[in-house]
């Protein structure tokens, strides 16, 4: 029996397990000046124990407002259920007052957010905040409690767990805090673990581990688990059961097989097209020409360091590594892709590269040095512009959106008011916007055009480089394809060279010439696209390839050896710099690291 109820007419629903959960016809609404609008309509589904379905689709689609409507949690009273039920067993949770909803909540249903840095109390240490939630459910004593907790912290494969109860949040990783979050959601063995967008704020190597350990969990309790998520490759990976919404609507519905292999609805279908996919590996050409073309930006050597004080006097007792000498260059018309897990240093580099961070080393960005003079740094700064991840953080909420791209024309003392004005209307119209949007503030845009509007600013001062640091990952699936098609045809129009900065190994295949691997502030791999993921040398390479999630329910996905600890510090005592990797070239421009003991896979 498939966990999902089948709402279609002349549908029978087969003998089995009654579901735990049940929502029949729920309707969302918010509140208006014109009166109710729905925000969900109509959706119904049934859960049982055991069993996985994912609710799938893009950002607004009333993903994230049903998970909330089925923990109680809507804000009152402009938003509010107006349809339908939703059933926990034989209860009507929408017609449970808060008192009641408050015991349910935790012991009964779980959740687990995207961000689990918002969801921890950043002044309370782990062992607090855990046996705080067991305590408000359960009659027990602080030791027993305290025993429960360490017994969640065992069951999420977290290191150290005795040590953890005493660290705050701000001391672990973030893949050590959602595993935080996954033991206090656990630990009281809920009917019912919703996961909103567990991963997305993750690293593919963690993204994987958590997975993997929802999976096994699932196994061990029998909990039936509600995932929220617009990542189909995540939905392949751990879903029994697929809902996909759009604009507040269930369009499709189905097992994971039924939706993936015969999606029915051309929204559907247009969601998994846009997907990005990993090519199939293939091993590189022996004889690979090298890139042709003027150098752009060249780095040599480069390091970036950050002083930790502390002690009586605040004197410098360690020193964050956060680059610790990495040399590369970039020709012209020319993709190169940095990837790596948060932490590896490449943000740093986007940074130091846009002189905003001191460096030590040699950067040179269209034959201008930076740490020279003020007016090379001015001139390099005009080679080379900055595409952050957060579009609607880099664009000021006060400014019309002509005017932030006319910006960099106005501090340069470039053409007049009227060249200025032409300029933005021609560059609104290259990144597929209108010229009625020009007078228009950031707040009235969507993700995806906010992006093309910041990709339109980085184009104003026709730069030789544009540095993209994860300038797509925040993007519905859709968006994030068509953003990678118009940075591909700005590249051959413009003739623009892109540092392309992201965790995001199936993007990087798609659009990168070559890739950088860095781990700990070093390459670890570099080479053209065909090199590194057709014929990969590095173990830590091999373990970022092998953790994409694949699109495909059909995939068998090979086991493969869990960490059982982070990924080392890049903070070291002063005067102890971390080793340098020596690079061995393997032939054509693909070089590899040669020492692979600084890395827990090799």
């Amino acid at each position: 029996m498939t966990a999902l109820a089948q709402t279609q007419p002349g549908a029978v629903k087969a003998p089995g397990a009654e579901p735990v959960l049940s929502v029949e016809g729920l309707t969302i609404s918010v509140r208006t000046e014109s009166g109710l609008h729905p925000l969900v309509s109509d959706m119904s589904f049934a859960l049982e124990r055991g069993r996985t379905l994912a609710i799938a689709g893009e950002s607004g689609s009333g993903k994230s407002i049903t998970s909330l409507a089925i923990m109680g949690l809507l804000p009152p009273p402009a938003v509010r259920v107006t349809g339908g039920s939703i059933r926990l067993g034989q209860t009507d949770l929408t017609a449970l007052p808060e008192e009641a909803l408050q015991r349910i909540r935790g012991n009964r249903i779980a959740m687990i957010f995207q961000e689990p840095m918002t969801s921890l109390n950043p002044v309370m240490t782990i062992g607090r905040q855990l046996t705080e939630a067991i305590e408000a459910h359960e009659a027990l004593g602080r030791d027993a409690a305290r025993a429960l907790a360490l017994q969640a912290l065992r069951a999420v494969r977290i290191s150290e767990p005795e040590r953890r109860l005493g660290q705050y949040p701000h001391e672990l990783s973030g893949g050590m805090r959602q595993r935080i979050m996954i033991a206090m959601a656990l630990a009281l063995r809920p009917d019912v673990l919703i996961a909103d967008e567990p991963t997305t704020a993750l690293d593919v190597t963690v993204q994987r581990e958590v997975l993997e350990l929802l999976r096994d969990l699932q196994r061990d309790l029998g909990t039936a688990i509600i995932l929220i998520t617009h990542d189909m490759g995540v939905v392949a990976e751990l879903a029994d059961d697929v809902i996909v919404m759009q604009s507040g609507r269930m369009v499709e519905q189905g097992t994971v097989e039924q939706v993936f292999t015969a999606p029915r609805e051309p929204y559907t279908r247009a969601l998994l097209a846009a997907v990005p996919r990993m090519r199939p590996a293939a091993p590189a050409p022996v004889a690979q020409a090298a890139a042709r073309g003027q150098v752009v930006a060249r780095l040599s050597d480069v390091e970036v360091t950050f002083d930790v004080r502390g002690g009586l006097f605040g004197r410098v007792t360690h020193r964050v590594h956060a680059v610790a000498g990495v040399s590369l260059d970039i020709r012209e018309g020319e993709t190169v892709a940095l990837v790596g897990e948060s932490g590896c240093g490449k943000s740093t580099i986007a940074r130091a590269m846009a002189g905003l961070v001191p460096f030590r080393g040699s950067i040179e960005i269209g034959g201008k040095r930076l740490g020279g003079t003020a007016a090379d740094l001015r001139a390099a700064r005009r080679e080379a512009q900055l595409v952050f991840q957060d579009p609607m953080a880099a664009l000021d909420p006060r400014m019309r959106v002509g005017d932030l791209v006319a910006e960099p024309l106005v501090i340069h003392g470039i053409g007049t008011a009227e060249s200025r004005r032409a300029r933005v209307v021609d560059l609104f119209e290259r990144v597929g916007l209108s010229r009625r949007h020009v007078e228009r503030y950031p707040h009235e845009f969507s993700g995806g055009q906010r992006q093309r509007i910041c990709i339109a600013r980085a184009l104003a001062l026709e730069p030789r480089l544009i540095i993209a640091d994860e300038s797509v990952s925040a993007l519905d699936v859709s968006v994030q394809a068509r953003v990678l098609d118009l940075l591909r045809a700005l590249k051959e129009e413009f003739r623009v060279s892109y540092l392309f900065i992201s965790h995001d190994m199936a993007v990087v295949d798609n659009i990168a010439d070559r890739v950088a691997v860095m781990y700990l502030g070093q390459v670890v791999e570099l080479g053209t696209r065909a090199q590194v993921f057709g014929s990969p040398a590095h173990p830590y390479t091999r373990r970022l390839i092998e953790a994409v999630p694949v699109p495909d329910p059909r995939h068998q996905r090979q086991p493969s050896a869990r960490l059982d600890t982070e990924i080392p510090s890049p903070v070291r005592r002063l005067g102890d710099p971390p080793p340098r990797l020596r690079l061995r070239d393997l032939g054509n421009g693909h070089v590899v690291a040669e020492d692979t003991a600084l890395h827990p896979t090799a």
